[in-house]
């Protein structure tokens, strides 16, 4: 198994994440999204991934871009330990939180899309900012409300048990603090996200513990 990755990709993070808990090995192929133009954008990255975004995953003769397929898969091909609930209406509430955050903040927030608003559309560093913190509180604010109506055991987001929602919030949270959000409207996801980082799944899956970290 191989994953082309980037230590700060929040993406790719989730993926790391899913990796670790299913206790799988895997080679990390970082892609720099910034060096050298963009090393994701380079034409032999392009030949496997046209959408020319990180992460991608191969296994064997299989190639997967986009985190929540990667995962899916994962989930389908090493389905111990679960990352979706049993139940119906449970893994599709799990799926539902992953999407606030996977469809709902994240591409907002994407490089791409600050670097957008910078060039050509000349908005200055503060005005990027503002953006990425409006987006990030529309939807977290809205997560926290429905941790709060459903909550789990105050350690996950749903359940007792760490699920894909919870995967796809320990990234966000820690963009979120990269770029100074005000996370105390936040409590319920504050405490979640505090002992899933201590878990060693996420800890090792952390941006600062990979080989790329600068």
């Amino acid at each position: 198994m191989q994953l082309y990755t980037y230590f700060r990709s929040s993406a790719a993070y989730r993926v790391r994440i899913a990796l670790n808990l299913k206790g799988l090995e895997y080679e990390s192929l970082p892609r720099h999204l910034t060096r050298d133009g963009g090393e994701h954008r380079h034409a032999d990255y392009l030949a496997m991934n046209p959408q020319g975004l990180i992460p991608l995953f191969v296994d064997g003769e299989v190639q997967i871009a986009q985190s929540l397929a990667i995962i899916e898969y994962l989930e389908e091909t090493h389905p111990e330990p679960p990352l979706l609930p049993r139940a119906a209406a449970a893994r599709a509430r799990v799926r539902s939180l992953a999407l606030v955050i996977a469809c709902e903040i994240h591409p907002l927030n994407n490089l791409r899309v600050l670097n957008y608003l910078r060039t050509p559309l000349g908005h200055d560093s503060t005005a990027v900012s503002e953006w990425y913190r409006h987006w990030v509180a529309c939807g977290l604010g809205a997560l926290e409300a429905e941790a709060a109506r459903a909550p789990g055991d105050q350690r996950h987001l749903v359940g007792s048990a760490v699920t894909l929602a919870d995967i796809c919030l320990v990234p966000q949270m820690y963009n979120a603090r990269r770029f100074a959000c005000d996370l105390t409207p936040y409590p319920r996801l504050s405490e979640i996200n505090a002992h899933l980082e201590e878990l060693p799944a996420f800890a090792r899956a952390a941006p600062e513990a990979q080989p790329d970290a600068v």
